[in-house]
């Protein structure tokens, strides 16, 4: 961050170095010869470019360091949810140790019901998964007792 606002400042004081030469160029050669017209264009090119630089690192240094993050510190997780209309769908959603299941509709969430948090068969099966990795037999015998029982 410090980084950053060090080259902010370098580029400012560059700008202003260069308004201050430019100006004293522009004194000295108005008392000596008059203005061409591609000097003044290039004077005014340089100073859009250096107004879009200010910009463009203005810009940068908001997106980089916004202190708002998307949603990773949110209390709420989707468990599940079906669709049950073109544009309505039923959801289960977590908050903290209890799911909520509720209607999803245009302009409208209803809470349908409220129940206990359950275990889903997500976390199981990643719990099984890692299983692999410390003892592929007794994963294998697992996977067919259980391919068997369905």
């Amino acid at each position: 961050m410090i980084r950053t606002f060090s080259f902010l400042a370098t580029l400012l004081s560059a700008s202003a170095a260069y308004a201050q030469t430019a100006a004293t160029s522009v004194a000295t050669t108005a008392s000596t010869t008059t203005p061409s017209t591609a000097s003044n264009l290039m004077q005014v090119t340089l100073g859009l470019l250096v107004v879009l630089a200010l910009m463009a690192a203005a810009a940068w240094v908001l997106r980089r360091f916004n202190t708002a993050k998307g949603n990773n510190a949110t209390q709420i997780k989707i468990i599940g949810g079906v669709s049950v209309g073109n544009r309505e769908r039923v959801m289960v959603l977590e908050i903290a140790d209890q799911w909520i299941v509720v209607g999803v509709a245009p302009g409208r969430v209803n809470a349908l019901a409220t129940m206990p948090k359950h275990e889903s068969k997500l976390e199981t099966s990643i719990v099984t998964d890692a299983a692999p990795s410390k003892n592929f037999s007794s994963w294998l015998a697992q996977t067919i007792e259980k391919r068997n029982a369905q």
